[in-house]
Formats: C-alpha cells, structure tokens, sequence
C-alpha cells in the first residue's frame, strides 16, 4: 500500500472520528493476513479496538466530569490503618448494586477517617460503569444554589448540578454550618433525588447533632433525613486522623486516648 493511500485512509478516519482505527489497522492486517484471516476478521478487529477506546475514553471523561478532588480507589485505602472501618460493608458497596437501587450511603465519622476518600473511590467505580456522577462538598453545592437562587435560574442549576446524575455525592456535611435559605436548598437537592437517584453523603456529625448544621431548623432537618435514611446504608467509621499518622508516630502530635466503657 502507498503513502498516499495512508493519509487518505487516516484522513477518512480523521473525518469519522476513528481514532483507534486510525493507528490500529495496519496491525490488525497484518496479524489477519498472517493467519490468512477473513476481510470480516479484520473489520470486526478493527471495529472492536475502536470500540474499546472509544469506552476507555468515556470512562476517563466520566470521571474528569465527575468533579472529584482527586482520585482515589477502593485498593488505595489502608483498611489496616482504619481498623475502625467495616471492610465488609465497605466493599460490598463497591457492587454499586445501591445506585441501581437509588439508595443513599451515608459515611459518618471524625475527621480523617478516610470519609472522602471512600466517597471518591465509589464515584470513581460508578464512572467506570458509564454512570453519570457529580461531586461536591455541601458549602460549594449550596452556594451555587444560591447563587442560581438570585439570578432566577434555580431551576436550571438543580436540573444541571443535581437530577441529571446517577450518584450525587455530597462531602463534608456539617463542617461549614449553613444559613436558613442554604439549609431550605439542601432539603431541596434531598427531596428531588428521594427515590429518584442515589447520593452518598459524608458528614463528621451524628445525626442527632444535624440540625446543628442545618440552621438550627429541626423540623427540616428531621424531614430531610427522613427521606435520607429511608432507603440508606449508613457506615460509621471510628479510628484516629490517617493525615496526622505520621506526626504521631514522630512524636509530635500525642496520640488520642482510648475511650473508657462507662462503669
């Protein structure tokens, strides 16, 4: 074959948008002429390393989409530093069989316990499935509601930032407490995804401290988490910082005291 009819043929593929085609088909001639394969071999060659890219690349624009600060696995976690996390539960979770569902996942527990991480790592897998996800900490949500909330697009900004996703996740409830309109915004992100899509929810709050975070507006709070928990698996993390680790072990940070049973 002449060099002409190589850029022809990459031009087409160009033209098409066959990326994988582009670069993989003299190969594939090769290997099929070698083995005195079938022009339909090749072609259902050809066809399925496209398709395979193409999947590849909408799994990676999945997850570039998704918002998460980072990624993190289900692998990277140090399940044997987090003696204080339920592994089974946890990776059980990883089935994804509750976003199918549109349940909920609340992961509860102090600061470091590796809340986000878990968060991310489920988000992650659900972008590898070709789901839908968006991620966001509870302030940075609620503010571009607001936001909307004021230009008179709050309808829109819902529809775009919270029913469009498969697995809405909402990390750091109750670090920033929010104001009563903020907290009035929330319920409605939890009320437009009840038994409609999934979300999992990250907070270092018990739930009986909520309100604390919602304004101070108990009957919201205990009718959003109503429609939370109705359909919810809710993961209780216990355990020391994992960031400050290291600062323990090198002295510079004392280590926190084992609880006492009450007597």
């Amino acid at each position: 074959m002449n060099s002409l009819q190589h850029e022809r043929i990459a031009d087409l593929c160009a033209e098409l948008r066959l990326k994988m085609i582009d670069t993989a088909w003299t190969a594939a001639a090769q290997a099929q002429a070698a083995k005195e394969g079938s022009f339909g071999d090749f072609l259902e060659d050809v066809l399925r390393t496209e398709a395979e890219g193409r999947r590849v690349r909408a799994r990676e624009m999945a997850a570039r989409v998704a918002g998460f600060p980072a990624i993190k696995t289900m692998d990277g976690y140090d399940f044997a530093f987090a003696t204080g996390a339920p592994r089974k539960q946890l990776l059980e979770l990883a089935s994804l069989a509750f976003v199918e569902r549109a349940e909920n996942v609340v992961l509860l527990g102090p600061s470091g316990v590796g809340k986000t991480h878990l968060a991310i790592a489920l988000g992650h897998l659900a972008t590898q499935r070709a789901m839908k996800v968006r991620f966001a900490t509870a302030a940075d949500l609620v503010l571009m509601l607001e936001a909307a909330q004021r230009q008179g697009k709050l309808k829109e900004a819902m529809h775009r930032a919270v029913n469009v996703y498969k697995l809405l996740i909402v990390d750091e409830i109750g670090y920033l407490p929010l104001g009563r309109e903020q907290a009035n915004l929330f319920f409605q992100v939890v009320a437009k995804r009840y038994e409609r899509g999934s979300m999992i929810l990250t907070s270092n709050l018990t739930f009986g401290s909520w309100d604390q975070a919602f304004a101070g507006e108990t009957v919201l709070t205990a009718a959003m988490l109503d429609r939370i928990l109705h359909h919810a698996t809710v993961v209780s993390i216990q355990g020391e910082s994992y960031r400050l680790k290291d600062k323990r072990k090198d002295g510079l940070i004392a280590a926190t005291a084992p609880k006492r049973e009450a007597a």
